[in-house]
């Protein structure tokens, strides 16, 4: 399982240093579990949306399940554009929701 809290904007650095991580979820044969946690999190840079996009669409069969959790209606909203972009089951969780999103995202 992959754990972020983001905060501030995630920079093309900051997504390059996931894949990594990714690739040794994947080199045991698992899926990729990621908890996301927004917290005071305003985005990402252009060239960190872009090196996310790629990453997301690059590895979209590869994801099992996404927690987002965060406490903004537009991160709500991403999480929904997100959706048609991944085969994960991709769930929103409200920031007081955090216990049941760390209880999914590892539940079978």
């Amino acid at each position: 399982m992959i754990t972020t809290i983001a905060t501030g904007k995630l920079e093309q650095q900051d997504i390059e240093k996931i894949h990594p991580i990714i690739h040794s979820i994947l080199d045991k044969g698992l899926k990729v579990r990621w908890y996301f946690e927004m917290n005071n999190f305003e985005g990402w840079t252009i060239k960190g949306l872009w090196e996310d996009f790629k990453m997301d669409v690059t590895h979209e069969k590869d994801y099992e399940r996404i927690a987002m959790v965060g406490d903004k209606k537009w991160q709500e909203w991403a999480t929904q554009f997100m959706k048609p972009f991944t085969n994960a089951d991709l769930k929103y969780f409200n920031i007081n929701q955090k216990e049941e999103a760390k209880i999914w995202i590892e539940s079978q």
